[in-house]
């Protein structure tokens, strides 16, 4: 591969020609003489006489050839191209793109290497066709030329899903009939078992070379999904292919985009893994809605947060006594260290109801907790109906006080007393938990076989029991019920939070159960509190960059729960439901993992690495050469024509004559330096040169220190503080200076003084008029 190509070889064949053009270079016209216009001297000119034209100087002849061959050279379109640039084989080219996230990072190369390929491939006449990695499977693989290629290039951008090779692999093998004599892939750098599924199936549709490229030396870094905890939130963070120690930027900013906070990170030599600590206090953690890696460009850098990570209050509230509370036996125990790890706990310091409920509302408690409560006073009633209807969650347990109760805060209708499961006077067996609603926050969650109920309040059976029952027993009797009041909800526990009625609190799906009730309430919106069945329009979504971006056309709305969602072109990542509420669906999750573009794909398939360098077209370098010689070449006729010389006598007389008007008018005017107009121009230039704060001399000597001390002291503030840097003050007169430089004259006032002027006075006026300002300092007098 040759380091100069030409575009338009067969130009070079007019370099043949140099010899002509040399040839009838080297004569130039007889210089033209000046002669003076006697009429009788036309007499003597009407004889013919034969005459032989002079030789141009050699100088000349050589600037010409030059500059016949810059011509010559850039019509042939000469292209200096690094190493390794080709078009892969020979008749059809195929070019396959990878134009997923992880091509964002490196995408300006990706594209440029394409667009070379397929010029170079629409120089030799090759037929091109063009398939994108990230782009639906309808594609057309019909070879057509490389113009229409190029722009749909320049259409291409990165997505924010992965590149989609499977559902490419029967496309590709139903063009195998073309039989593509070659083809480039510009890959993301990332691989796996579908990168070497899809490798094998280009190498199984081109009849020819196939070369693979991939960034070399490229580090792509992702961010896993946050992980919440007591005292800080946690970004773990992933690189591909860990070598040499590495640092970098993670951002925490709101829904308007205003950062929270940023954390720097390093990974060590040869670790992969590295987290983010943000240790913030929980109302500044809970405004975090993006955290990034700074400058990573990628949508695999960006996690989305919303109430489902947010750290929220709940409120514990127990109707047993403070004697029977001890450790292992209060109703509260087991609750607060299920949801310890993920919320803030708290409990009112007033037992009393009609102070402990206000106190928690006031908290700003998401979810309150009720033990064992029974009837509550009617006001304290009505002002818990009042904060679920505003969006707050109620969360009951059963036990003997609730049994007896008759309060309107209950999701279902009670029988009065409770049931008892096993024991000597009960033929009923204890029951195990049986099923989770799929339309309740439980969905999903794994049915224990170690829950056992020996106890629970029964349910009065009516038409809405089955749709408001999360949670059911063997015998179908419910064990957690629900529904919505206002904006928030009532959820009930048929047990209680201890042990005495069931083993529910000892597993570890009481906590599952308590952390899905607590996200579930988090939020007061639509998108938060939505039914599963109820789709969520997307609202802001993310582009390849990780930049946000409007919604598409082709975005459709999420329906169930959005956690199981894929991301790709139906549902790309970023916030789905609105203003008031919202969730938010990533792309990256906690299994992603980043394996390398093998070194030896399936197939065959050669592998290089991008080029370092652009070709460099030479053409519009000799085209300016070309102009120069041609401008050179213009000066050298007009200074042998002597255009360019003035006669020696009248140049000397010329400047003889404008050096003598000079001095004649400088003495006859007796024009001199002034030094008042020197201190004038000297003053303008200090005051213009940046901005002064000005003082009025005053001629009080200390008086005028002080002045010029303290506005030195206004000048170091402005120039810490904002991003004025103006210089030190200056002393005026104003009945003699110009006041119109400065922003701001102090004047401070001395009794001692004359009284301004008026004339002075009218300048001060003036001044102010257009819009200066004069601080007046009268120091109490």
């Amino acid at each position: 591969m040759t380091a100069l190509a030409f575009t338009n070889i067969g130009m070079l064949l007019a370099l043949a020609a140099l010899p002509i053009i040399w040839y009838f270079l080297r004569l130039t016209p007889p210089k033209p003489r000046r002669e003076e216009f006697p009429p009788t001297r036309l007499l003597l000119e009407i004889a013919r006489k034969e005459e032989q034209p002079a030789r141009s100087p050699w100088w000349l002849t050589a600037l010409r050839l030059l500059l016949a061959a810059a011509v010559i050279l850039a019509l042939s379109g000469p292209v200096f191209k690094p190493t390794g640039e080709i078009a892969p084989g020979e008749g059809p080219l195929l070019v396959v793109v990878d134009n997923g996230w992880a091509a964002a990072p490196n995408w300006e190369a990706i594209l440029e290497s394409a667009r070379r390929i397929v010029d170079l491939a629409g120089e030799a006449d090759r037929p091109v066709a063009l398939l994108a990695s990230a782009e639906p499977s309808n594609q057309t693989l019909a070879p057509t030329d490389s113009d229409s290629v190029r722009r749909r290039l320049d259409a291409l951008a990165p997505r924010p899903w992965a590149s989609r090779y499977a559902g490419l692999i029967p496309a590709l093998k139903q063009a195998a009939a073309a039989r593509f004599g070659g083809a480039a892939w510009l890959t993301d750098g990332l691989g796996g078992g579908a990168v070497d599924a899809f490798a094998a199936a280009v190498a199984g549709s081109v009849g020819g070379p196939v070369v693979a490229y991939t960034e070399a030396g490229s580090e792509l870094i992702v961010m896993k999904p946050p992980v919440g905890s007591a005292d800080a939130l946690r970004a773990p963070l992933l690189r591909g292919a860990p070598a040499a120690a590495a640092a970098a930027l993670v951002r925490a900013s709101d829904v308007q985009g205003r950062i929270i906070g940023e954390v720097p990170v390093t990974f060590a030599a040869g670790e992969a893994a590295a987290e983010a600590e943000f240790a913030l206090p929980v109302e500044l953690r809970n405004e975090i809605v993006r955290l990034e890696i700074a400058g990573a460009a990628t949508a695999g850098a960006v996690q989305l947060i919303d109430d489902r990570w947010r750290r929220r209050r709940v409120g514990l509230l127990s109707g047993a006594s403070v004697e029977s509370a001890q450790p292992l036996l209060s109703p509260l125990y087991y609750i607060s260290r299920a949801v310890q790890p993920f919320a803030d706990i708290r409990q009112p310091r007033d037992a009393n109801a009609a102070v402990a409920v206000p106190e928690l509302i006031e908290a700003g408690s998401s979810v309150i907790v009720m033990a064992d409560i029974g009837n509550l006073a009617a006001d304290v009633e009505e002002q818990v109906a009042e904060w679920v209807r505003d969006g707050g969650v109620l969360v009951r347990f059963a036990g003997s006080r609730l049994a007896s109760a008759t309060d309107s805060l209950i999701p279902v209708g009670l029988r009065h007393g409770d049931r008892v499961l096993g024991g000597s006077l009960s033929w009923q067996t204890p029951q195990p938990l049986a099923s989770f609603s799929e339309a309740s926050p439980f969905a999903g969650l794994a049915v224990p076989d170690d829950i056992l109920v020996k106890r629970q309040v029964l349910a009065q059976p009516d038409g809405t029991l089955a749709e408001r029952t999360w949670a059911a027993l063997a015998d179908g009797t419910p064990l957690v019920t629900a529904a919505p009041s206002g904006k928030g909800s009532l959820i009930l526990f048929h047990v209680t939070a201890d042990t005495s009625w069931s083993s529910l609190p000892l597993s570890g799906t009481f906590v599952d159960m308590l952390r899905r009730i607590i996200a579930f309430s988090t939020g007061t919106g639509s998108a938060a509190k939505a039914d599963a069945t109820q789709p969520i329009a997307p609202y802001r979504l993310l582009d390849g960059f990780g930049a946000f971006t409007t919604p598409g056309p082709e975005a459709e709305p999420i329906v169930g729960d959005i956690a199981a969602i894929a991301t790709g072109p139906e549902h790309p990542p970023g916030l789905y439901g609105s203003e008031e509420g919202f969730r938010a669906l990533n792309l990256v999750d906690a299994n992603v993992e980043l394996p390398p573009f093998p070194g030896s794909p399936a197939g065959g398939i050669s592998v290089a690495a991008y080029p370092t360098a652009a070709p460099l077209a030479v053409a519009p370098w000799l085209i300016a050469l070309a102009v120069i010689l041609i401008a050179l070449d213009a000066l050298a006729v007009l200074w042998l024509a002597g255009a360019l010389r003035l006669p020696r006598r009248r140049a000397l007389a010329a400047t003889a004559l404008a050096l003598a008007v000079a001095l004649s008018t400088a003495a006859g005017t007796g024009i001199r330096p002034s030094r008042a107009d020197e201190a004038t121009d000297q003053f303008a230039l200090q005051a213009v040169d940046k901005t002064h704060l000005a003082y009025v001399i005053t001629g009080n000597a200390d008086l005028d220190a002080v002045s010029r001390a303290g506005l030195s002291g206004l000048s170091g503030v402005l120039a810490e503080r904002t991003a004025l840097e103006p210089g030190d003050p200056i002393g005026v007169d104003p009945a003699r200076d110009e006041l119109t430089f400065f922003p701001l004259i102090y004047w401070a006032v001395d009794a001692g003084a004359e009284l301004p002027t008026s004339a002075t006075m009218a300048r001060v006026d003036a001044y102010m008029r257009q819009g200066g300002s004069v601080l007046f300092d009268t120091r109490d007098q």
